[in-house]
C-alpha cells in the first residue's frame, strides 16, 4: 500500500486532536491536495515580497544604487506585494495582475543574475580569482532567490480559490479535469508535486551556496553557521528523489524540508541578535541593519524548506 502523507496526517488528526482542530486541519489538507488555496498563497506572496524587497533594498543601498537597474527589484517587490494582497480579494486580479507582475519580476531576477555575474567578472582578477571575487563581489544567486515570491505568485495565479472546493463546484471541476490535460489543468487541481520538487532542488542549491560564502566571510565563527550548508545537500537529494518516487516525496522530503524551514527561522533569530549586538545596537537600527548580518537572508533558506513541504502535500502529475 502506497504511503500518502496527507492521508496519514488526516488520520492522525482525527485520532489525536479535538474535533474542531481536526476538522480545520483536514479541510486545509484537502484544499492543498485539490489546488484550492489561491487566496492563501496570494497572502504568502504579499508577505514574502515585502521581506525580499527590504533585503534587496538595503543591499543595493550599500552599493549606492550605482546602476539605475538596481531600483527595479525594489519597485517590483512592492508591486508584487500589492498584487498579492489584491489577489486575496479578487479572483480577476489574481489571474491577471498578479500573473503578469510575477512574470516581469522573474525576468528581472534573471537580468539581475546577469548583472551580478558581470559585477564579479569586473572585479580585479575577474574569474581568474573565482573564490575571492564570488565571496567579495555581488551575491551571485541573490537575484534568482529574489524570484521566489514571483514564482509562487505565478503558481497562485493558476490555482483555484478556496471556495471552489464546495461540493457542487468540486463536481464540476472534477468533470473538467477529466476532460482537460496539460500543465495548467494539473496546476489548477493541485497536481504539481514533481514540478515543485524539481524547483526545490534549484532553490536549495542557490540558498545553500549563498549561505556557504556568506558564512565563509565570517570564517564560520559559530558552529550553527554550518547547518544551512549541510542541510542544503540533504534537501536537494530528497527533492531529486521526490521527482522520481512518490514514497520519498511523502517521507524524506517533508522531514528534511521541515528541518530547513526550522533552521531558517532559527537563523533569522541569530541574524537579528547579531544586529542587536553590534555597537549601538537598536539605537542605530538603520546602520546596524545595513552593515550587520543580512537579517532576511535565513528566510530565503527557509523558503526552500517551505517549497519542499508544500510539494509533499500535493498530488503527483498525471503523466
Amino acid at each position: 500500500m502506497t504511503f500518502i502523507l496527507t492521508d496519514t496526517l488526516e488520520q492522525s488528526a482525527n485520532r489525536n486532536l479535538p474535533a474542531p482542530l481536526a476538522e480545520t486541519l483536514t479541510s486545509a489538507l484537502e484544499h492543498l491536495r485539490e489546488g484550492c488555496f489561491q487566496r492563501s498563497l496570494c497572502l504568502i506572496v504579499a508577505t514574502t515580497s515585502v521581506a525580499s524587497g527590504l533585503e534587496v533594498g538595503y543591499e543595493h543601498y550599500k552599493g549606492s544604487y550605482s546602476n539605475p537597474v538596481m531600483y527595479t527589484p525594489v519597485v517590483l517587490s512592492g508591486a508584487l506585494a500589492g498584487a498579492g494582497l489584491v489577489g486575496v480579494f479578487s479572483r480577476f486580479a489574481a489571474r491577471t495582475v498578479l500573473r503578469w507582475i510575477s512574470i516581469v519580476t522573474l525576468a528581472d531576477g534573471v537580468i539581475g543574475f546577469f548583472f551580478h555575474i558581470r559585477g564579479i567578472a569586473r572585479k580585479p582578477g575577474g574569474w581568474s580569482l573565482p573564490v575571492t571575487n564570488i565571496v567579495m563581489g555581488p551575491p551571485i544567486f541573490a537575484p534568482l532567490l529574489f524570484g521566489t515570491s514571483a514564482y509562487l505568485g505565478l503558481m497562485a495565479s493558476y490555482l483555484r480559490r478556496e471556495e471552489d472546493l464546495e461540493p457542487t463546484v468540486e463536481r464540476v471541476g472534477a468533470a473538467i479535469e477529466s476532460e482537460s490535460s496539460g500543465w495548467r489543468s494539473d496546476l489548477r487541481h493541485g497536481r504539481f508535486q514533481k514540478h515543485l520538487s524539481a524547483l526545490t532542488v534549484l532553490w536549495a542549491f542557490f540558498s545553500g551556496f549563498e549561505a556557504l560564502y556568506s558564512h565563509y566571510k565570517s570564517n564560520f565563527r559559530f558552529k550553527a553557521q554550518w547547518t544551512p550548508v549541510l542541510l542544503a545537500p540533504l534537501v536537494m537529494a530528497a527533492a531529486v528523489g521526490a521527482v522520481r518516487s512518490r514514497r520519498i516525496a511523502n517521507t524524506a522530503l517533508p522531514a528534511v524540508s521541515a528541518l530547513a524551514l526550522a533552521d531558517g527561522a532559527i537563523g533569522f533569530y541569530y541574524h537579528a541578535r547579531g544586529i542587536v549586538r553590534r555597537p549601538g545596537g537598536i539605537k542605530k537600527p538603520l546602520y546596524n541593519t545595513l552593515y550587520g548580518p543580512p537579517i532576511f537572508a535565513p528566510l530565503l533558506f527557509a523558503a526552500c524548506g517551505f517549497l519542499g513541504l508544500l510539494a509533499s502535500l500535493l498530488r503527483r502529475e498525471r503523466r
